[in-house]
């Protein structure tokens, strides 16, 4: 299959680490010319010195003039943009509605929504200089089931999925193709973490809860970084030309999130 992505300028958020860092790697890979950014400024120099033809930066995507330097770097170093991947996200609170604060809410939906609208908006004018393009906007499973006790996390990953479908009308005529990742449960510490808090939020064991994690897709277990990486190659490939306003999802077949 030829994916044609040799060249591409592609700009990942939240690069240096699980889904971005396997996406980023995929599309170098690939022949394209990558630039990331991430909060983790550890996991940055780290992801630096393993990738020295990948370009980086910090920017945390919730804070306007963090994403407007971020694309001012990125245009130095691409050159332009064919394809933004709107990665960054956090897990956001875990427990009973009544016991969440405005502040963790706030700062889930900043990130994981508002981010994706900051970048979008500076990426569009390159992508239509580019004569079109591909933004791909990463929601969850929890993007298309209620997530009991993650109802911050789960309101931000269902608005991916109404801003990805708006955006891909909106831009259609300009080439520019959109589309939404929707992971399932992702091997990695961050799964870990979640699975932890969502343990002790209801009173089971860790052990408990990760059977629950698994057996809730029908494959029963767990995707990996890489699994989100290669659909996400394809979607923004000229194999994929023709995938604009889709939720994809790349989750084992999961049925229920628990």
């Amino acid at each position: 299959m030829q994916l044609g992505l040799k060249n591409k300028r592609v700009l990942v958020t939240a690069g240096a680490a699980g889904i971005g860092r396997a996406t980023a790697r995929a599309f170098a890979a690939e022949g394209a010319k990558v630039f990331i950014c991430d909060v983790d400024t550890a996991s940055l120099a780290d992801f630096a010195k393993e990738n020295p033809g990948i370009g980086t930066t910090v920017a945390d995507v919730s804070d306007e003039k963090a994403v407007d330097h971020l694309f001012a770097e990125a245009g130095k170093f691409l050159g332009g943009l064919d394809i933004l991947i709107n990665n960054a996200g956090i897990a956001g609170p875990t427990g009973p509605v009544e016991t969440l604060s405005l502040e963790d809410w706030r700062r889930t939906l900043d990130i994981n929504i508002t981010g994706q609208f900051l970048c979008a908006r500076k990426a569009v004018p390159l992508l239509r200089k580019a004569g079109g393009g591909s933004i791909i906007n990463l929601s969850s499973a929890a993007g298309r089931f209620g997530f009991p006790r993650r109802t911050p996390y789960s309101a931000s990953k269902w608005a991916v999925v109404g801003f990805t479908k708006s955006l891909a009308m909106e831009l259609g005529p300009d080439k520019i193709r959109v589309n939404a990742i929707l992971p399932g449960a992702v091997d990695g510490p961050r799964i870990r973490r979640v699975i932890e808090a969502k343990a002790k939020s209801v009173g089971v064991s860790f052990a408990e809860m990760e059977k629950k994690y698994v057996t809730q897709a029908s494959l029963a277990r767990m995707v990996s970084a890489d699994d989100i990486a290669n659909q996400i190659l394809f979607v923004c490939s000229d194999a994929g030309q023709n995938v604009s306003g889709q939720p994809l999802a790349v989750d084992a077949d999961t049925q229920y999130l628990i």
